[in-house]
């Protein structure tokens, strides 16, 4: 019963702004390219709920080795997302995208954004280093990390008026960090 109150919160917290989103006024005259990469973002946004779980074996049935492998496998899909969201926003407007790149767009959003993406991609090559650093090294710098993915994304994410739902969008921002903090304790300092 738990198990599957667990599944149920989880799936709700992801699948309600999805569908809020999707039925939002915004996209009436959005174009395909503006539209899949607002939906790479949400997804994205999603995933970042679901990695600390993952990763601290919160997940009935995804405990341990499994929920690390899924971890993994979540944190490559949200480098593709990532950089589908940009591709997106490049085919919908290439100026703006070009400004949001170099920090000259005049939004605070865009800074965030900005923050975000550097952080995912840092992540990644640090990913892809791992057997070049220390252990304990590795995993400060990969936390550290994680917890500027999530605040960025979030800062991010609630500046924006799009096709999100304000109080869905809320309710997974706050669910993502809830979630990151409850790891990194619990993993940093409870399971040390």
């Amino acid at each position: 019963m738990r198990a599957a109150l667990i599944w149920a919160a989880l799936a709700a917290l992801i699948a309600v702004p999805l569908a809020l989103a999707a039925l939002s006024p915004w996209l009436a005259y959005r174009g395909f390219a503006y539209i899949t990469g607002g939906f790479a973002g949400i997804l994205a946004l999603c995933l970042l709920l679901l990695q600390p779980l993952l990763v601290a074996g919160y997940l009935p049935g995804l405990r341990g080795p499994r929920g690390r492998r899924w971890h993994r496998r979540a944190g490559m899909a949200l480098v593709g997302l990532t950089l589908l969201h940009i591709a997106g926003l490049w085919f919908t407007s290439p100026p703006d995208t070009v400004d949001a790149l170099l920090l000259r767009a005049p939004t605070a959003f865009s800074v965030w954004g900005f923050i975000s993406l550097w952080a995912i991609l840092a992540t990644a090559a640090l990913v892809a280093l791992r057997r070049r650093i220390a252990p304990p090294r590795w995993r400060w710098a990969h936390n550290a990390l994680a917890a500027l993915v999530v605040l960025a994304t979030v800062l991010h994410a609630v500046q924006i008026e799009g096709a999100m739902e304000l109080v869905s969008k809320w309710a997974l921002c706050l669910a993502a960090l809830a979630a990151t903090a409850a790891a990194l304790v619990d993993l940093r300092l409870l399971r040390r």
